[in-house]
């Protein structure tokens, strides 16, 4: 309980504290010019400027999340902003995982870079994580957490994988925010799909007894094992890796990208004329 009571407490998004003193502790506040985009909150971060954050955390700090909203999300919130709404209030942290939300951000005039979920936790893995740091995974399975032993050499992934129907089953959210208290770590890597990931790392934070960074970042864990292939970096580039994916997994795939997902444009013309009517 003492390493608990030395935790440094995130800040709530859209408290400024530039004017308030520093007593020499380098703390990082959300970014003031946070943005309302079609729904949500969006941090204007790069994807350089995220990775900082990420790496600033450590086991000293209270826990906090990251959100990465993409298209899917957006048009889920407007669905269920019951559901989704306080879940991205919540986040620490809350960036573009859409190329395509950050080409629609940039003819409004929102400076938003596409920061993709799979980019970060790459680079968390490459670059940052060390071999014998222990972190956590809430989802995936036992052939996934093998593959990235194998990979990266780590010695200490805490794994736990919820039953299905997470969404609907408080209990084993409260189980999975119960194994993240359980097991220390600096990083918990949720990746049980939106909304269930938001609902556990939001579960996490009202513990209160939980440390470290939770990152909700779905599909990331099965590209870095090589379970799913990702689009080529010319299809990133262009924003076509929802086209890439579509081809990969049509069946799974098909009703997401052709029918839930263009319903995007039809809220981003809303919204836009909403703004100008304000």
């Amino acid at each position: 309980m003492s390493a608990v009571k030395k935790t440094i407490p995130p800040q709530p998004r859209g408290v400024d504290r530039r004017s308030q003193p520093r007593h020499e502790q380098k703390d990082w506040r959300v970014n003031q010019r946070s943005y309302e985009f079609i729904g949500a909150t969006f941090d204007p971060l790069t994807p350089m400027q995220t990775l900082a954050r990420a790496k600033w955390v450590t086991p000293n700090h209270g826990f906090r999340y990251i959100v990465t909203p993409n298209v899917d999300h957006l048009v889920r919130l407007h669905n269920e902003p019951e559901v989704y709404g306080p879940l991205y209030e919540a986040s620490w942290l809350s960036v573009c995982d859409s190329r395509i939300l950050e080409l629609l951000a940039k003819v409004s005039g929102i400076p938003l870079s596409a920061v993709p979920g799979s980019d970060l936790t790459g680079q968390l893995f490459d670059n940052v994580i060390t071999r014998d740091e222990p972190i956590n995974v809430i989802g995936a399975d036992e052939e996934i957490i093998s593959k990235l032993k194998e990979i990266y050499g780590l010695t200490t992934i805490n794994h736990h994988e919820p039953p299905f129907g997470l969404r609907n089953k408080p209990e084993a959210v409260a189980a999975a925010a119960e194994f993240i208290a359980n097991n220390p770590a600096r990083y918990t890597f949720i990746c049980v799909g939106s909304p269930q990931q938001e609902m556990v790392a939001k579960a996490a934070l009202e513990r209160g007894d939980c440390i470290g960074l939770g990152l909700c970042v779905g599909a990331s864990l099965e590209f870095l094992a090589g379970r799913i292939k990702r689009a080529p970096k010319w299809m990133q580039r262009y924003r076509l890796e929802w086209l890439f994916r579509l081809a990969s997994e049509p069946k799974r795939l098909w009703k997401r990208y052709l029918i839930e997902g263009p319903k995007i444009f039809w809220l981003w013309v809303r919204w836009s004329m909403q703004k100008k009517k304000a």
